[in-house]
């Protein structure tokens, strides 16, 4: 499991803070999956990030549109104000 011949320091300086060389391959794969899955997770975020970004141009937008109805409705209710007569029927009903 050791690197033959080399002394405890060469081996820190080889494998940086790794004692030993065990699984080299296993290591590099494992890593590997861990960027590939990082790759993945990074991409996930930038899209949801995105849905986010459009999530909130909507909500502006329907905020805005339903401003505007709250105010035509009271422009609407205010003139529906109207006199008695505006109950009756026409003449020729």
């Amino acid at each position: 499991m050791f690197a033959a011949g080399l002394s405890n320091r060469q081996r820190l300086h080889r494998y940086g803070d790794s004692m030993t060389d065990m699984g080299d391959d296993s290591q590099d794969q494992r890593l590997m999956a861990l960027e590939i899955r990082l790759a993945h997770f990074e991409r996930m975020v930038e899209d949801l990030s995105d849905v986010i970004v459009d999530q909130g141009r909507a909500m502006d937008l329907m905020t805005a549109q339903i401003l505007r109805m709250r105010e035509r409705i009271v422009e609407v209710a205010a003139g529906a104000e109207g006199s008695p007569q505006d109950d009756r029927p026409p003449p020729h009903y």
